[in-house]
């Protein structure tokens, strides 16, 4: 009697608090942290990159702001990336960011109850011990309850796949610093890899490229507009030629040199061929029945990494299977948390377990 009682009380509660406090979802990538907000939508867009001054520890700037001083501060200021590959590489720093976005957030909402209940995507490969460092940042950051759910599944329900039928969703998600390739069916992933190779790793290739080729030193941002502009997987139709400036490693002075998207399709071609061989070895570790919907719904590309020209198409090629891009791919994962959210009491289940109590709604 005094357990059901308790129960109902529970479940009151937390049905009025769900009511009366925001749901955040949150997209905590390599490069950019999105942030949507039950019942408004995406409200932050900012990179995942935090100022610190190194002789006083103080925060300087952080997202779109410290992103500008990458490469321009002087020896005592460091612009860094709290997060590596996916996961907290800096638990303080991560930390600050966090409660920087949270806080951002409710400036610009009235809630009756200052700390909000949070739901995060993660890399499908990550530690248990790495799963318990965002928990805990997110915790300490401001959020009342913090809940996890497996980036690719985030995904494939922001690209609205049918997540819970009895039949097989395949997507694959390449972010900053990983790449997610899962196939999906009532609500969990069947066959996954995660990989540490994304758009971060083609930047490093570039960043190589100009060295090995040009003697050519530029940094990671130079690169990443490089890729951008004339990056490509697959023989473009029209050549595409653009200058690129930095400094010479013989002469130490600089330099400018022009290059074309066939130059920078070899830089890249390492971290795309093991992201396609990746993609082959899901399809071969599916069941035979996943495989057949998988054709004839085809390949869900997602993220920012899947903007690449040609991607799709090389997909496509080796691995015989029809291809798609999602409709804005670059928000696909924060899209899903929102609709879990917004669906809570139907998709509940497909929420990473966490040692907190529950996500009530």
């Amino acid at each position: 009697m005094i357990k059901g009682v308790k129960r109902l009380y529970q479940k009151l509660t937390g049905t009025l608090f769900g009511n009366l406090s925001m749901d955040i979802g949150i997209d905590l990538g390599t490069a950019n942290t999105l942030v949507y907000v039950k019942g408004k939508g995406i409200v932050i867009n900012e990179p995942s990159v935090v100022a610190i001054n190194k002789k006083t520890g103080h925060v300087l700037a952080i997202g779109k702001e410290a992103k500008r001083m990458v490469g321009k501060t002087p020896s005592h200021i460091v612009a860094t990336r709290p997060l590596v590959d996916g996961v907290v590489s800096d638990f303080e720093v991560t930390e600050q960011m966090l409660r920087y976005f949270i806080n951002k957030v409710h400036k610009e909402s009235f809630s009756i109850l200052p700390r909000p209940r949070v739901l995060i995507g993660i890399p499908s490969g990550i530690t248990e011990v790495e799963k318990k460092a965002v928990v805990d940042a997110a915790t300490n950051a401001g959020a009342r309850e913090a809940y996890l759910i497996d980036e690719p599944m985030a995904a494939a329900i922001g690209a609205r796949l049918p997540v819970t039928e009895a039949a097989g969703n395949m997507i694959v998600d390449i972010g900053g610093g990983t790449s997610e390739i899962a196939v999906i069916s009532l609500g969990g992933v069947v066959v996954s890899r995660s990989l540490r190779v994304a758009g971060d790793e083609m930047n490093e290739d570039i960043v190589r490229y100009c060295r090995d080729e040009f003697n050519l030193l530029i940094g990671e941002k130079t690169a990443e507009d490089v890729k951008i502009m004339i990056g490509s997987a697959y023989p473009l139709k029209d050549k595409m030629v653009i200058p690129v400036r930095g400094r010479d490693l013989v002469s130490g002075l600089p330099k400018e040199v022009e290059v074309n998207d066939e130059q920078i399709r070899q830089a890249i071609s390492r971290s795309i061929r093991i992201i396609v061989n990746n993609i082959k070895s899901v399809i071969e570790d599916t069941p035979p029945e996943l495989i057949a919907d998988v054709m004839q719904r085809g390949i869900i590309l997602a993220g920012g990494g899947s903007l690449i020209r040609g991607l799709d198409r090389l997909v496509a090629n080796q691995t015989e299977m029809p291809v798609r891009m999602m409709e804005d791919p670059l928000t696909a994962v924060v899209r899903g948390t929102g609709i879990v959210l917004e669906e809570l009491e139907d998709l509940r289940y497909v929420l990473v377990e966490s040692h907190t109590d529950r996500l009530g709604g």
